[in-house]
Order: C-alpha cells, then structure tokens, then sequence
C-alpha cells in the first residue's frame, strides 16, 4: 500500500496516463466514423443504430463497474478495461455490416465505460490521500489526450487505412498500458488520512441521504455533459448555418470550447484551493450560463466564439467536481452513478437540442445548455454546505 511521497506520486502519474490514453483512443476512433460508415455501406439511419452500441455498453458497464471494482480493486479494472479498450478500437474496420459494427462497438463502448469508473475511483481514493483537490488535472489529460488523438487522426486520415491506423492505435494503447499497469497493480488504492474533528463525518449521514445527494452530485455531472455534448455536435452547425461562417471556420467553435476547457481543468487544481468544490460549481456553472447565451444568441461570429470559449471555461471542472464528491460520499458506486447521469446528459444532449431547433430555432435551442448551467448553479448553491470541503 502506497504510502511515501514518491509512491502516491508514482500513482498520480499513472493514472494520469490511462485519463490521457482512454480520450486519445477514443477521439482517434470518432475521427475515423466517416470512413467506417463508407466501409459498411451504411446509410446515416443504419450508422446511428450501430453507434447506439457504444452508448448501450458504456452504460450497461458503469452501472456494473463500481461494483467490480469493490470486488477486485479499482487499479486492477482499471488495467483490464484499458487491454480491452486498447485491443477492441482496432475491431470497427474488421466489420463489413451493420449488425457487426454495432456489435464490435457494444464491447469497446462497456470498455469504454468501465475504465472511466474505475480510473475516476481510483482518482478519488489518491484525491483524499493527498488531500488536495486535484481532480481536474486527471481530466485536462483526457482533455489533451482526445486533442492529440484528434489532430493526429486528422493528420494521416488520409494517408493510412482506418485498418492501419486503429492497429497503430491498439498497440500504443497496450504500450501505454503495460508502461503504466505495473505502478497500478503493485500497490493497492491509498487509505485516506485518519479523520480530524473537521472532516466530514460520512459515516454518520444517513444512508439514504447520502444516495440522494450522490444523485444530486450525478445531476451536475449530468447538466454539465449536456454541454458538451450538444458543442460537439451543434455548435459548428450553428456557426455555419445561422452567422454565415465558412466550414473552417466553423470548426473553431468547437476547438475554442475545448482549448477553453483544457486550460480551465489544468489550471482547476488552484482554482479549487481557492474557492473550494461548492463555490467552484457555483462560479463555473453562472460563467457557462452566461457564455453559452452569448454563444447561441450573439449575432455576430466573434462573439459567438468568445461564448463558446467561456462556456467551455465555466464546464471545464464542475464534472470533476461532481465525480469527486460522489465517490467521496460512496466510494466506486457514488462514481458509478455520477458517471452514468454524466454519461446519460452526454446522449441526450444532440438528440435533444435537434428536436427543439426543429420545433423552434438552433440558437432558442442551445440555450438550454444555458439552462441546464445555471440549474448546476442552483444544485451548487444548495449543496454547498451538504457536503464540507
């Protein structure tokens, strides 16, 4: 059991890694979806029945993995999920149907949910080790991770096969893995400091109300995917539809809300010793409310990106947050559900904001991402004094 300096260091480090690699690998596969599709024969219908896998397993697995990692361990799923990440990414180009893409998705869809249980578990036992809030830095890695992942699949899109290039994926996946496993399996999660008279005393809250406010805390991680969902897929198209943006330029919207919320989540460790997890979800929750209204309803394109970028700033660590004070309050099953409700915002989100734009307008529809931040403002105001810093 890790208990030096340099041990829960060595620790940091390497789940740092996998945070990194799960969103390198999985934006290197998003990037290769067209040429998938074009593989399959499928038409847009077909194809959003088979990406429906990836969904279906990441969630049928999250609900699953707090418990396994009860069972066995965080760090040890956590390794057993990245192999099976790494090794089902290369399967998509094998397939030459519909049926089978959908099925080869649903196994790297439960990898992929089971490995952001048990390394957001691990996470939050080395967070109450070390006493510092530093959730956020784990999850600017995924952010860097899935940046690279997608610049360097944009980069030989179109001179390697989706066969090559998810091959090469595979192997540095299972590079990484084994570079990084060692440091997992040798030591068993960290035991948290003994408790002072100021600690938070969850062992004495009620049961049910502790299932309550990791629900609470699941919205938040909710509201928060919502956003980011619905930037992924809407806002280059609200850039370019409504502001008359050329296609390249359109494609900034996305790159400033994420570019904005990496460098929110990396500088998120500071920001947390300074206001604390309530006035963190507080600040950022009014920042995202306010950007994505600018965003979605500015009429001119500069601002808008401007509104795309705060946004991204004001989301960037209220989903840390939310997972880390979920797993404090119930350990790989409080993650399990906060990831889920996150997850679950995720999904909704596109579909969502597709129904109301054609009901009203896309600009009317994306300030529902507004709405939804400022509900996590609410939910921070609220819970604030729930659950002590």
């Amino acid at each position: 059991m890790p208990g030096t300096s340099r041990d829960l260091t060595r620790l940091r480090t390497a789940i740092t890694a996998f945070f990194a690699l799960d969103g390198f690998l999985f934006a290197g596969w998003v990037v290769r979806i067209p040429a998938i599709k074009h593989q399959t024969g499928a038409s847009a219908g077909d194809l959003g029945l088979a990406l429906l896998g990836v969904s279906a397993g990441a969630v049928l697995t999250m609900t699953l993995t707090g418990r396994l990692c009860r069972r066995y361990g965080s760090h040890q799923v956590t390794v057993a999920c990245a192999v099976l990440l790494s090794l089902s990414v290369a399967l998509p180009p094998l397939t030459h149907s519909v049926l089978a893409l959908g099925a080869v998705l649903l196994i790297f869809g439960a990898a992929y949910g089971g490995i952001n249980v048990a390394f957001n578990s691990a996470a939050v036992d080395l967070v109450t080790a070390l006493r510092r809030p530093i959730m956020p830095s784990f999850h600017a890695a995924f952010s860097l991770g899935g940046m690279v992942g997608a610049g360097l699949g944009g980069l030989v899109a179109g001179a390697l096969s989706p066969t090559l290039h998810l091959a090469g994926l595979a192997v540095v996946g299972l590079l990484v893995t084994a570079v990084a496993a060692p440091t997992l399996l040798r030591h068993e999660p960290p035991s948290a400091p003994t408790p002072t008279s100021s600690a938070p005393e969850t062992s004495r809250r009620p049961r049910g109300r502790t299932r309550g406010l990791v629900i609470v805390f699941g919205l938040i991680a909710g509201c928060t995917a919502y956003g980011e969902g619905a930037m992924a897929d809407w806002g280059a198209l609200h850039l370019e539809q409504d502001l008359d943006a050329s296609s390249g330029v359109a494609a900034l919207g996305y790159t400033c809300f994420a570019l904005a919320m990496t460098i929110g989540r990396l500088s998120g460790t500071a920001l947390l010793e300074r206001l604390g997890h309530g006035r963190t979800v507080v600040a950022g929750g009014a920042t995202a409310a306010a950007g994505m209204l600018l965003g979605s309803l500015a009429p001119s394109l500069w601002a808008a990106l401007l509104g795309f970028a705060v946004t991204g700033l004001g989301l960037a660590n209220l989903f840390p947050v939310a997972v880390e004070r979920a797993g404090t309050l119930a350990g790989p099953s409080g993650v399990a559900t906060a990831s889920t409700f996150g997850y679950g915002g995720m999904l909704l989100g596109p579909p969502a904001i597709g129904f109301m734009a054609d009901w009203l307008s896309l600009p009317v529809a994306l300030t529902s991402v507004a709405v939804l931040a400022a509900i996590a403002t609410l939910i921070g105001v609220a819970t604030r004094r729930a659950v002590p810093n």
